[in-house]
């Protein structure tokens, strides 16, 4: 599973409640979970299929129903990447804050580009180097 499928799954707001409600449940069939949903257990039974493909829930068969419960190892690199955003974004906020406040340090490192800049900035010059040439 890569980060942009399990996003896509998250994106639904369905789908997270879904989730959440395997979250405090521990296991529950699909029918137990369209019940506080204002959708069928058909749709949630999609739903569940798009979290199953994106390795956020597994279902097992128990009698004549499927049992589904959370895979919270799936979120792991996600939350890694999310972590890793906000890091990222907390270190430019700070050099904002130190900016405004005057410091003149701040105004040389907020005014600098980071490593993924540059190489963002490489690659575009790059394709219009390449444009230019056609």
């Amino acid at each position: 599973m890569t980060e942009e499928e399990t996003l896509a799954a998250l994106a639904d707001p369905t789908r997270r409640r879904i989730l959440d409600e395997l979250a405090a449940l521990g296991e529950a069939s699909a029918t137990a979970l369209a019940a506080p949903l204002p959708v069928s257990r058909q749709a949630v039974v999609q739903h569940l299929a798009v979290l199953e493909r994106a390795g956020l829930v597994s279902g097992r068969r128990q009698g004549r129903e499927v049992r589904f419960s959370v895979r919270s190892e799936a979120l792991t690199s996600t939350a890694s990447w999310l972590t890793r955003l906000a890091e990222r974004w907390d270190g430019r906020l700070a050099a904002i804050k130190r900016l405004a406040e005057g410091g003149a340090e701040a105004s040389a490192e907020a005014a600098a580009p980071t490593a993924d800049e540059v190489s963002e900035k490489k690659d575009v010059d790059d394709e219009a180097d390449v444009e230019n040439m056609s």
